[in-house]
């Protein structure tokens, strides 16, 4: 009977082990299932609908269009009655390689206007990626420092977001553009921001 009593305590201690590790295997098979069953482009925005932060970025010293320098971009210019891409990208983002031959079939649309934020990037790397890659952009405004990405709520690289012609956010798109996030994400996302 003693012996059966010593028994039990041990039983208890092991038991109150095990239940650290169970919890720490539930939450992360939760955690694994809401980062496989989620699509990472559709990652809610709480700035959806409202006027775009204000700032005002430099431009990428160096960065030309036929010899005349790329602006920097600043909220006030977001707001002039035309739409408005503002794509966060930086030369060190592999998935900004990616997307850029989009890109580029995106800013030969008239009817937009695409702008750059280059998001934490050296200056000679992000000239370096434009020049081989061709620039889109009609104004990069430089977020060094990473600030006025937090204001915008970027989780990270590239993320692009659609303004109306009242400098409001009307959509975020958050990953590498593929053909088809253009053609069924994107243009749509265009085409609606027109609509009153």
């Amino acid at each position: 009977m003693s012996n059966q009593v010593s028994e039990n305590p041990q039983k208890q201690g092991r038991s109150w082990v095990l239940v650290p590790v169970m919890v720490f295997a539930g939450l992360a098979a939760i955690f694994m299932t809401g980062l496989q069953s989620g699509d990472p482009s559709k990652l809610p925005s709480a700035l959806i609908n409202q006027p775009a932060p204000s700032f005002d970025l430099p431009a990428l010293e160096g960065l030309t269009i036929d010899g005349t320098a790329v602006p920097g971009l600043a909220s006030k210019s977001l707001a002039q009655g035309k739409i408005t891409l503002v794509n966060v990208w930086a030369s060190w983002c592999g998935p900004c390689r990616e997307e850029h031959p989009q890109l580029m079939e995106m800013a030969k649309r008239d009817d937009i206007d695409l702008t750059g934020l280059n998001y934490k990037d050296q200056r000679e790397n992000a000239l370096r990626f434009l020049n081989a890659l061709g620039n889109p952009y009609t104004s990069v405004g430089v977020d060094a420092n990473g600030r006025t990405s937090v204001d915008w709520g970027v989780y990270g690289v590239p993320e692009t977001f659609v303004i109306n012609g009242e400098g409001t956010i009307v959509y975020k798109f958050t990953g590498p553009i593929t053909e088809r996030a253009m053609r069924e994400d994107v243009i749509p996302a265009i085409e609606k921001a027109r609509q009153p």
